[in-house]
């Protein structure tokens, strides 16, 4: 007598296509809650910006009278708040523009410094093996629990002492407040090259070792390898905190406060606009212009990498 052979239970998350956890979670975030959910996220965080951009355009008595949502019934524009703002020369509502490029001046050295330092680390601790490179890789990585005020004194005294008499010399021979520039240049980089490294290295991680093998055995050099194979695949990746450092910098207040040594030839945009308010808080309105003029270089900052901002972000979190 002959037994029937008894069929192999089937993994119906390999039978069925569709079904694998990658799936399954892709498809509870597209789901009709997840939308929902998700568009009153959105709705109630931009709300206030909304509100913000209405009080912009409307007159000094009504922004001091009632809220912004009193335009429905009530309704009144203005351009007098970013006329002052942006046309105006007197002491107490100076014109935006000298603070602009000064904010600009800062913001792009203080991302590509880091950025070009932090692409060579990374690549340095994924493809070039070293002794202690683990250990020194963890000891960076730590380095971002260190609070940003803890390394504020350290630094001054350091740029008081050491780099004084360079800068000088720098900033007479180019006719610019270098020395000023400089201080907050090499402060924002010591603060975002731990956070760097991290996230470039676990993208420059990820990139087939066949394709580094194949450039070795070609004849590269390192330098090669990271200028011509690295560089044009880890975009997504340097896009992605090219973003973040980028805004981080522009938005910053107590850096280049700190750092800007207390005189407007190097105080960005974000000094000013804290000084707009007058001495008690009452000139508000000219704040409402003032943040909507300083909001312009960021959006065309994100919409113009925002294509590789996703990628860069889940870059390294996912195989297969």
């Amino acid at each position: 007598m002959t037994s029937t052979p008894v069929a192999a239970p089937i993994d119906t998350d390999v039978a069925r296509p569709g079904t694998t956890k990658t799936a399954r979670v892709k498809k509870r975030l597209t789901s009709r809650g997840a939308t929902i959910v998700s568009l009153i996220i959105a709705v109630l965080w931009t709300l206030p910006t909304f509100g913000l951009f209405i009080s912009s355009f409307r007159p000094e008595e009504e922004i001091k009278g009632n809220g912004w949502w009193t335009i429905f019934a009530n309704p009144g524009f203005t351009l007098d708040n970013y006329s002052e703002v942006l046309l105006s020369s007197s002491a107490s509502s100076p014109q935006l523009g000298e603070y602009f490029v000064n904010s600009l001046a800062i913001a792009i050295p203080a991302t590509i410094f880091p950025l070009v330092l932090a692409a060579m680390a990374a690549y340095a601790f994924a493809w070039i093996k070293f002794r202690g490179s683990g250990a020194l890789f963890v000891f960076i990585f730590a380095l971002q629990i260190v609070p940003l005020q803890l390394a504020l004194i350290p630094l001054l005294q350091i740029f008081s002492g050491i780099l004084q008499p360079f800068q000088e010399s720098v900033g007479d021979a180019l006719n610019i407040p270098t020395s000023n520039y400089l201080q907050i240049w090499i402060a924002h980089t010591i603060f975002a090259l731990p956070l760097a490294i991290f996230l470039l290295h676990n993208f420059i991680s990820e990139i087939p070792g066949e394709v580094i093998e194949a450039a070795r055995v070609d004849g590269a050099s390192h330098g090669q390898v990271f200028l011509r194979i690295i560089i044009p695949l880890a975009i997504p990746a340097l896009a992605s905190f090219a973003i973040f450092q980028f805004l981080w910098v522009w938005n910053d207040l107590l850096v280049a406060l700190i750092f800007s040594g207390g005189t407007s030839e190097a105080a960005p945009l974000t000094q000013r606009l804290a000084e707009l308010t007058g001495s008690r808080g009452q000139e508000w309105q000219r704040l409402t212009a003032a943040a909507f003029v300083s909001l312009v270089v960021p959006l065309i900052v994100f919409f113009s990498l925002q294509r590789y901002f996703v990628r860069g972000l889940l870059a390294g979190s996912t195989k297969g």
